[in-house]
Order: structure tokens, then sequence, then C-alpha cells
């Protein structure tokens, strides 16, 4: 029997994820004022970069498995900032710090200067209902 791959591996998902918040992340920056749609936009970069920090222990175990921990804890200390961020998006969104985002979107910005969107947009509005979803996943109550 041969090896199975998984063609969907967290690789390619947090590729998917870096250039949903890019687009995002674009989106935003042409918003004139805090609204609905905004607090959506920053909510799901939020959910988005604590989904691609969730991955990094996926790919680092494999490579612990291995016995490659250099390599993993490399890999750690490059994708922190994922974490740190998505954190600090989270308290942005649910605790009303509107006077942050400014300097996070720089910040986030500097770690997407790399990503490549596609010609086309075929995300669409994944930002939709972001904010009720952040909600429910933190259990929020105001």
């Amino acid at each position: 029997m041969g090896r199975l791959i998984n063609p969907d591996g967290v690789g390619k998902q947090r590729t998917q994820l870096l250039r949903a918040v890019l687009f995002t992340l674009r989106a935003l920056a042409t918003r004139p004022a805090i609204d609905a749609e905004t607090q959506d936009m920053v909510a799901f970069m939020a959910l988005a970069l604590n989904e691609i920090h969730e991955t990094i222990d996926v790919t680092c175990a494999a490579w612990e498995k291995r016995d490659y921990w250099l390599k993993a804890d490399q890999f750690r200390r490059e994708w922190a900032w994922a974490g740190r961020i998505g954190a600090r998006l989270d308290r942005v969104a649910l605790g009303n710090e509107w006077q942050n985002l400014p300097a996070l979107m720089v910040e986030l910005s500097k770690h997407l200067e790399k990503v490549e969107l596609p010609k086309r947009n075929k995300l669409g509005t994944p930002w939709a209902g972001a904010l009720e979803r952040l909600k429910v996943e933190r259990e929020y109550q105001p």
C-alpha cells in the first residue's frame, strides 16, 4: 500500500487563511468609519489568525516526531506573531479598543507582505457574521 497524502494539509490551510486575512485587511483599510461590517472584518481576522496559530503545532508535531527539534522551534518562533496579533484583535473586537486598530493593521501588514492574492476575488465576503462567531467561540458576555 502506498503513502496517503492529504492534499488539504495545514500548510495549504494556512496559505488560504493568510490570503483571506490580507484580502480583509485591504478592504478594512478603505473603510471610513467603524460600523458593523468593520467589526465583522476585525473579528474575522482575529478568528483566522487564531486558526493559523492552531495549525503551527500540527506542523511542528510531525517534525518533532522525526527529531527535528530545531526546525520545529524555529517554525514556532517565525509564526508566533499570528497568535499574538490574533489575541490583540480579539480584544479590539470584543473590548471595543478601536484606538489600537491602526497600529495592529500596520503590524499585520508587515507580516503579510509576501502573500499574493489571486487576480480575481474568489473569496466574496468571508467576514460576514464573524463578530457573532467570535462572541460564541469566546463565550462573550457584555
